[in-house]
């Protein structure tokens, strides 16, 4: 009977003797000594592939770079200066902190925009969000009595002192005449 650990170790052993022999195989088919042969033919290879590249492509390939390289560039800076164009629009009309940057995310025009429509697009914003503008909302006019809209309106003045609503009722029925 084996333990666990017995047949652990034999599983191992078989799987080991799989891989070198799997090695060994390959080895032979190719016609290679052994793997180090193997490992260095690969590597001269590369190498020679490496070295087939003439020096005209090597140039054509460097030019395809810096080509790519500066089409990335350009397109980087019409972005940015999209995004000048919007943030001069919306600081024209008043955003300013992080209200601008709100306003930026809320602006909605095509890249493509001339500054006519951007204009328009920004004055549009500013009059459906004024609050961004530095212009505050125009609230809901107060209920009658000037109470806020739903609510009761106020019941009167407070005493101004304690004990003056006592005092003031005790004038009324008589029990007291000087102040």
């Amino acid at each position: 009977m084996f333990t666990q650990e017995q047949v652990t170790a034999l599983l191992a052993r078989e799987k080991q003797q799989d891989g070198r022999t799997a090695v060994k195989e390959l080895l032979e088919q190719t016609g290679f000594p052994d793997a180090a042969a193997l490992a260095a033919f690969i590597q001269d290879k590369k190498q020679a592939e490496a070295d087939a590249l003439s020096e005209l492509e090597r140039r054509e390939k460097a030019a395809t770079d810096k080509e790519q390289a500066a089409i990335a560039r350009e397109s980087a800076a019409a972005a940015r200066e999209r995004a000048a164009q919007r943030r001069a629009a919306l600081v024209a009309l008043g955003a300013t902190g992080a209200d601008l940057g709100d306003a930026e995310q809320l602006l909605s025009v095509p890249d493509d925009a001339d500054d006519q429509a951007l204009t328009e697009a920004a004055k549009a914003l500013a009059a459906r969000r004024p609050e961004l503008f530095g212009t505050p909302r125009e609230t809901a006019p107060a209920a009658p009595g000037g109470s806020p809209a739903g609510a009761p309106p106020p019941r009167g003045t407070a005493p101004a002192k304690p004990g003056a609503a006592g005092l003031e009722m005790a004038r009324r029925r008589g029990y007291v005449t000087s102040d």
